[in-house]
């Protein structure tokens, strides 16, 4: 559930409703999402690589980030940052 914070910080407001894409966003999205893979594949795997090495070198990787969207999807990024460091899990 989506939550938001009120001007003052406090307390927790909950939205009235959640307003869902159309069919049509949706695929236009998909759409967008498959030319964007289609465009970029000569340079997705080797700027996700670029991301990794930067992760598994314990570098500051937001520069490689930023060049990376350019490029990948947030979904083949993220993939691309879970195989090299696991899965953020929030203590409980």
């Amino acid at each position: 559930m989506n939550t938001f914070l009120s001007s003052k910080g406090s307390p927790t407001v909950l939205p009235a409703e959640v307003i869902r894409a159309t069919e049509e966003e949706k695929q236009f999205q998909i759409e967008t999402l498959h030319n964007l893979h289609k465009a970029n594949a000569d340079k997705e795997d080797e700027l996700l690589s670029i991301v990794q090495d930067a992760a598994i070198q314990n570098q500051n990787i937001f520069e490689k980030l930023m060049e990376a969207t350019k490029y990948c999807s947030l979904g083949q990024i993220t993939k691309s940052l879970f195989e090299v460091g696991g899965q953020y899990r929030r203590n409980m």
